[in-house]
């Protein structure tokens, strides 16, 4: 079973790959999809089974201030949507 399951996985996410970026970007979302994905999931569950309304996004805007500080390949960094949602854009001066 443990066979089957890794050979499923690494189809899923790495199968494809034609080159080395590639293969980086799905392992980051084979260990990304568990620990934000599927929880986020699950907490948006139970928002709607409480009849509520729910909106599911995934934030991938790169800030201006990750220019030379993380790699390229990086859209956004968890929780670097918060300064766009609470409104750092608008502020005036440094922060």
């Amino acid at each position: 079973v443990t066979s089957e399951v890794t050979d499923r996985v690494y189809d899923e996410y790495i199968g494809n790959a034609e080159n080395r970026a590639q293969v980086r970007d799905g392992l980051l979302d084979a260990i990304g999809d568990p620990l934000f994905v599927l929880s986020a999931i699950e907490v948006a569950r139970y928002h709607r089974d409480a009849g509520n309304p729910v909106y599911f996004y995934e934030f991938q805007h790169r800030p201006s201030s990750a220019a030379d500080v993380v790699p390229e390949f990086v859209k956004a960094d968890h929780g670097d949507e918060i300064a766009f949602v609470f409104g750092k854009p608008f502020l005036a001066g440094d922060v």
